[in-house]
């Protein structure tokens, strides 16, 4: 057979996975082999020899398939063969949804064949940017844009695109490439998610709360199925290592795990015979539809920690999660539906500001909930109080570890450069302030520090021997940069500086190495101020008393610690030092999931605080029924107030 110039042209291609080209458009025929693989959320790919592809195509990772031998399928279920037909309808693949990446691509005569991979992201969390699939000069291009996710809202049980015109970009800090858009919601698509939770909330209450936990059980099932890839999207959105991101995600399970026990929190109390003939006793009712502001830093973690006790109290919830890292939330939202949660109880709204204040005034909204920091915490505790809602925030940190003399020194550091620079820094449990007691003790800290500063291995975050990655926004990194160039005017003793990290093959990256001030002073701003990086001071204190001053004269009180054999020494400091969390060598002192989790101070607005007990409180209401029935009752009618005699 002659090949025409057309057909020369056509050639066996190789190709990236997650790389986008140019195929043109082509009207594509399909046949699936033995049947079509069906993808986590439901969703049926169009099968049968010979038809049309229209409209969607939904598939999954075939190996992830295997390997979890959730279906029996074969790789040659993802094969798909098709042919151009000159004159026919095109049909515009831009229109496919899932996340396409062409393995090989060979052509004869403008016949192809092309075994494809689908990830499972969702199925429509990342939607492709392929132009289309040219059979007129049978040319393969790679496109110019990139393979953008276009982040919606989860409203009613599904997906759904912004309708408010307003987008920002959402970035992948590791090489500072744009990773895809997120819709920006308004005040009415807001408002939207309400009635639609609204709708929803009295059918979820009306369920026994055994029911409802067994969701949170299957959730958790998915997810650990689906742990790899929810990571991933974690890491790259965030900049977090995959292995801290994985820690992410396993601190809010273990919330979840709690919140599995709802039947037993839930449980009210009961009198009987508190008077002739009376019993009391109390119930505890969900509030209705409530919502949760969460950060960037934690995208899986504290989503977690606000929806699964408010949805297992029987409450619908609306989540509106930080912008800068929209993926994870969106498909937690997703893999709750999947196990069982009735469309409605849980949605996700993205956005900015204008969405934060209509979530403030909505009237329907009966609680909030919210981390960030210091100064928006205020902010929404203020609004959200004055709009009759019960708001629980909690804000921003200065958190610092206490060294005595008598500190076992390598344990110190150890436990100090993980909890330092662990995340970039990015964490409110993060310490920023060391504090060794005694001249003596602080020069043993740095001789063995510095060195450990000095060797950080900085790198991407799909890097498995990082000890951390970049931060989430180049706004980031240049305010700590900032603050870095503000103690050095300030005049402390910059012993380490990592401004000028650049990270080899990722220079766009949002990278810095980890910074180390010593002789730090109380009246310094990068003592005050929450920097939020990879920057740790150290506050040289000459006594103990001197050393717990600190602690307790700082604005914030999230956590603090204290390294020490001496156990006079650990309870004293326990008892007086007035900040929410303490830990006895324990750097990061994160309560256990059914204790729980919350500062003192400008760290934190509210009566209550998160997960744990505090939680049941927190998403319900106590109702107290006080009951006398007609065998009781005495004649006639009493005029005072009712009391034992």
């Amino acid at each position: 057979m002659t090949k025409t110039s057309q057909e020369a042209t056509l050639a066996e291609h190789s190709l990236g996975k997650g790389e986008v080209y140019d195929f043109g458009r082509v009207l594509v025929r399909t046949r699936w082999r033995d049947s079509a693989p069906l993808c986590p959320a439901g969703h049926l790919p169009h099968k049968g020899g010979d038809q049309q592809l229209c409209g969607w195509l939904f598939s999954c990772n075939v190996d992830s398939w295997r390997r979890r031998r959730r279906h029996p399928i074969s790789p040659q279920v993802g094969e798909m063969s098709g042919r151009t037909e000159g004159g026919a309808k095109e049909l515009n693949l831009s229109s496919l949804r899932g996340y396409l990446a062409v393995l090989s691509f060979a052509t004869i005569n403008a016949h192809f064949t092309a075994a494809v991979y689908f990830p499972h992201n969702g199925c429509d969390l990342p939607r492709v940017a392929i132009a289309a699939a040219k059979a007129d000069n049978g040319t393969i291009t790679k496109s110019r844009e990139r393979n953008m996710i276009e982040y919606g809202h989860f409203i009613g049980g599904k997906r759904v695109a912004g309708t408010s015109g307003r987008k920002q970009d959402v970035m992948q800090p590791m090489d500072g490439s744009v990773r895809g858009t997120v819709a920006l919601a308004s005040q009415a698509e807001l408002r939207a998610a309400v009635e639609n939770a609204k709708a929803a909330q009295p059918k979820w209450a009306a369920t026994n709360p055994q029911r409802r936990v067994r969701v949170l059980m299957k959730f958790l099932e998915l997810v650990a199925r689906d742990y790899d890839e929810l990571a991933d999207i974690l890491a790259r959105e965030h900049g977090k290592t995959i292995a801290d991101a994985r820690g992410d995600i396993q601190r809010g399970l273990e919330v979840v795990e709690v919140c599995i026990g709802a039947p037993h929190m839930m449980k009210g109390e009961y009198t009987d015979g508190a008077g002739p003939g009376i019993d009391v006793y109390s119930m505890r009712q969900p509030l209705g539809v409530v919502a949760g502001i969460t950060p960037f830093n934690f995208p899986a973690m504290i989503p977690l920690w606000k929806i699964a006790p408010a949805i297992a109290c029987g409450n619908a919830f609306i989540l509106k999660p930080s912008e800068r890292d929209p993926g994870v939330p969106l498909r937690i939202a997703e893999l709750f539906i999947e196990a069982g949660l009735p469309e409605g109880v849980l949605n996700v709204v993205n956005g900015d500001k204008e969405v934060v204040d209509a979530i403030l005034d909505d009237p329907d909204i009966k609680a909030i909930g919210f981390v960030g920091s210091t100064p928006i915490a205020h902010y929404i505790y203020s609004r959200g109080t004055a709009s009759g809602k019960r708001v629980q925030c909690f804000g921003g940190a200065k958190n610092h570890m206490i060294i005595m003399p008598d500190a076992d020194m390598d344990q110190t550091v150890d436990a100090l450069i993980g909890a330092g620079y662990g995340s970039a820094g990015e964490r409110c449990m993060a310490i920023s302030v060391a504090v060794p007691v005694g001249n003596d003790t602080a020069n043993r800290l740095m001789e063995k520090l510095v060195p450990r500063v000095e060797s950080l291995k900085v790198g991407p975050s799909t890097d498995s021997s990082a000890d951390f990655g970049p931060l989430v926004t180049a706004q980031a990194l240049e305010r700590v940069k900032g603050y870095v160039d503000i103690g050095v005017k300030e005049g402390a003793n910059l012993v380490v500086d990592g401004r000028g990290f650049k990270m080899q093959g990722y220079e766009n990256g949002y990278y810095m190495g980890g910074c180390l001030f010593d002789n730090v002073t109380a009246d310094m701003r990068i003592y005050k101020e929450e920097i939020f990086g990879p920057v740790l001071s150290v506050v040289r204190a000459p006594r103990y008393e001197d050393a717990i001053k600190l602690a307790n004269d700082h604005e914030m009180g999230n956590g603090v610690a204290i390294f020490t054999r001496d156990g006079d020494a650990a309870r004293d400091f326990a008892s007086r030092v007035q900040v929410g969390m303490v830990g006895v060598n324990v750097p990061i002192p994160v309560p256990i999931a059914y204790y729980t989790f919350g500062g003192w101070k400008a760290s934190s607005f509210g009566d209550l605080n998160q997960h744990g007990p505090d939680a049941f409180r927190f998403y319900t209401k106590t109702k107290t029924v006080t009951s006398r029935w007609p065998s009781g009752i005495k004649d006639g009618a009493e005029f005072v107030i009712p009391t034992m005699n």
